[in-house]
Formats: C-alpha cells, structure tokens, sequence
C-alpha cells in the first residue's frame, strides 16, 4: 500500500513508519521537523504545518491510508495552539483525504479524553467525554476524535485509537520525564501509589494500529469506532515508576505526598504561571496531580474483537528491552 504517516519522526510514528517498511508498503511522512532518519529508510518525507495545509495535498496524492499521529502533545500551554494542531490540523488532513480520495484513515487519540479527574477502572468505550477537561490536551484530542468518527461513511473511513501511556525504547516523554525527575530528586508517589495503571509498549501500540488499518473499510466492525489500548495489564502506579527507574539504573522512589497537597500544589502553580505568562510546564499540575493519584485502566475486549488485537510484549519483557536500550545512554545507565 501507499501509506502516508502524519507525525512520522516521532515516537509512535516512527514506529509504525519502521513496521510499514519492514512489511514493504511504500511510506510518506508529514511533520513540521526534518527528520533524515526517515530518508534513510526509504521514506518520502514532507515538510510543513498540518494546520496551515502545506504540502498536504502532495502528500496525500495516491495513498491508501492515511494514519494521523501528528498532535500537540502535553499538560500545560496556550489552548489556542492545542486547538491549531490537534483541532484544526485534524481537520485538514481530513479535507486532504477526501479531496484526493483516500479511502481510510486510522487517527490516535487518547484515554485522556475521557478523564475527569475520578478513578477510571476497566471502564470502555461508551465512557462518556466529561463536562469539564483538566487541560488544553485531552479537551482538543477529544474535539478532534469527534471530527474523526463523524467522517466516517460509505467512501472514507475512520477508526480512533486511544492507546494509554505509550512506552519503550526511544520514548521522548514519559521514560524521560520520569528518570529526569528521578536524577533531580525531585519525583514524588502522589498517595498510596497503589492505584492500577494501564500503559502501552511502543510495539503494542503500533501493532494496533496496523490491525485497525487492515480491518477497517466499508462496513467493516471497527469503521467509526473508537477503542481503548492498552497493554491489559494494569500495574500499581509505584510499581510503574520504580519499573521505569530501575530500568535507568535508578533507585526507587519512596517519599510520599498526598493527592490534596499535589494537586493543592498543581493549582497554585497554575496560577503562578499564567499571571507570569511561563510558557515552560510547572512541576506540578492539577491535570498530572489527578492522573498520579487516581486509577485509570480499561476494558479492551472491543479492541480484541473488532480489531484482532492482543497485546504482543508483556510489561516485564518491556521493562528488560528499555534497560537494555538505556545501557551506555548520555541519560541512561
């Protein structure tokens, strides 16, 4: 197939864009970097800003299927520019896809959009959006996954996935964060830490992807759906961390703070930043205070079977392939 990838260069991008070759399809990117890693692999790439529409119309031109990962990612920042990459963004890779008949377009969205600050156990897909988000994030993703489902129909159509704490060697958010604030000592276990957890290994995450590219089409099970991924193995929060840490070489955390002074703190900070116009992210926001404190695991049954899905590399196996991955990093070991 022809394949355009949009958010090639990034972490799950990346990792559906190395499938897709290894399977032989021919892959295009679209991001705003430049990313000469992806020549190398034989991947047409183009250059330019999915909200303002550039060279969306040639990359697009004679693809298959389209798989829409390119977002504005993270817990703090100026909604206005959510809104420009995730909302409008969206909305132009869609009017790409129609305009040059592309038949189908896979689009990552995320479990986040459903958080209301609440514990969320083995919840599923018909979970409604909260009246109220916590950040720009998971309000813009959630605009944007409604624009998804609503083009579906009989010549294009559409699957949302909603993959949970994606993870793995290469990662450039969560690991990072995590073995950074674990360096500094600055890493807390928002309550008990016993809260179970989903989270996703970068290979799963691609892979469910791949499968709702295969089995979406014309009135196909999956087509104007949305489902939750995950890895279906829910961990303590603690347990993730310390997982997480100990891969880096790192020694666990201990030190405890309760979830009313972190998200007591997350509020004040807030505030702080915003009368200071920071555009950098506070240590703490009432968003990440929820998510720390709070349960957040799901029912994927529909994903196994709409999708064919199930996840391939256990949490165990995935914490031995990250350590062995970290090994002689800058910021690793």
């Amino acid at each position: 197939m022809n394949v355009l990838v949009t958010g090639g260069g990034g972490f799950l991008g990346g990792a559906i864009v190395r499938r897709l070759i290894a399977r032989g399809d021919k892959v295009r990117s679209i991001a705003r970097g430049d990313y000469p890693e992806l020549r190398a692999l034989g991947v047409e790439t183009f250059r330019g800003d999915l909200a303002g529409g550039e060279y969306l119309e040639d990359a697009v031109k004679g693809c298959d299927l389209v798989i829409h990962t390119a977002a504005k990612a993270g817990v703090w920042g100026d909604y206005r520019e959510y809104h420009l990459s995730n909302v409008v963004g969206t909305e132009r890779v869609i009017e790409a896809c129609r305009d040059a008949r592309v038949p189908k377009m896979v689009y990552t969205s995320s479990p986040s959009i459903t958080f209301a600050g609440q514990d969320q156990e083995g919840i599923d897909e018909s979970t409604p959006y909260p009246d109220r988000f916590l950040s720009p994030y998971p309000k813009t993703k959630a605009m944007a996954e409604k624009i998804v489902l609503e083009a579906n129909g009989d010549d294009f159509q559409t699957v949302a996935l909603r993959p949970h704490l994606i993870w793995g060697p290469g990662d450039t958010q969560l690991v990072p964060r995590i073995l950074g604030q674990g360096r500094a000592g600055t890493l807390r276990i928002v309550g008990s830490g016993e809260s179970l957890v989903d989270a996703t290994y970068i290979d799963n995450a691609a892979d469910a992807h791949l499968l709702a590219a295969e089995r979406l089409g014309p009135g196909s099970a999956c087509a104007g759906k949305t489902y939750y991924i995950s890895n279906d193995e829910p961990w303590p929060m603690k347990r993730l961390l310390n997982a997480i840490l100990s891969a880096g070489g790192l020694p666990p955390v201990t030190r405890h703070v309760s979830p009313g002074l972190a998200d007591a703190l997350g509020y004040v900070l807030e505030a702080v930043y915003k009368i200071a116009k920071r555009a950098d992210e506070p240590r703490m926001t009432r968003f990440v205070a929820r998510q720390l404190a709070t349960a957040h695991w799901y029912n994927i049954s529909a994903a196994k079977r709409d999708l064919g899905y199930a996840p391939a590399v256990g949490m165990d196996e995935g914490m031995r392939r990250l350590a062995e991955a970290l090994k002689g990093q800058p910021n690793g070991r």
